[in-house]
């Protein structure tokens, strides 16, 4: 069993990251929020942990790999996930908001906001403050939530270049590309996103 993995980001998107092992590429997928707040510390790596299952598709068995950056967020995520009728996959689209936002709405049963979560009708919001209410409030307190912006588009910035100087594109011409595109929208949050302005400019 998987429990943790420290490594280097090779790819990330608004999904799931791929993280260089000691040569070693594992794909994990992972809620927004995390995502925004994965920051590599000074040997340029990140830590995460993991939670996994197998997803069954016709024939075959495929392992899925969910990654969180504390130990509490996975912890809340396998009693998310006790709920009847919220698996794995649905209780990752569910977790678009901070895992404290959302231990705070199940213990103040607030079905607004439970409600607002991705793929969380009514229904499904009564029941998760009924099985959890009373055993989630440790995890409203956890710190962190917030995304930092700034070393993500470093990192975005650097994996747009490289994919550019793959295109035969020199240095240069890359930097002033990446300038551009930024100065028409400071809304960029992925490497897609980014390539996908420079292509509008230059057309």
């Amino acid at each position: 069993m998987i429990y943790q993995l420290r490594g280097k980001i090779r790819r990330r998107d608004e999904s799931r990251v791929l993280l260089d092992v000691s040569g070693i590429s594992y794909e994990i997928q992972a809620a927004k929020n995390v995502l925004t707040r994965l920051i590599p510390d000074e040997s340029g790596e990140v830590e995460l942990f993991i939670y996994h299952y197998l997803t069954i598709d016709k024939s075959k068995a495929m392992p899925v790999l969910i990654g969180f950056s504390e130990e509490l967020e996975k912890d809340f995520f396998e009693k998310f996930i006790t709920v009847s009728g919220v698996g794995p996959k649905a209780a990752l689209k569910a977790f678009d908001k901070p895992i404290a936002a959302i231990a705070s709405a199940i213990e103040q049963g607030d079905l607004n906001f439970l409600t607002s979560l991705v793929g969380i009708g009514k229904q499904r919001a009564k029941q998760i403050v009924a099985q959890l209410q009373g055993k989630v409030g440790r995890f409203a307190l956890l710190k962190g939530d917030e995304p930092q912006r700034a070393p993500i588009k470093k990192e975005i910035i650097e994996q747009a270049k490289e994919i550019l100087k793959r295109l035969q594109y020199s240095s240069r011409e890359s930097a002033d590309m990446v300038s551009k595109a930024f100065k028409v929208s400071s809304e960029i949050d992925t490497v897609e996103d980014l390539l996908n302005e420079i292509y509008r400019q230059r057309a």
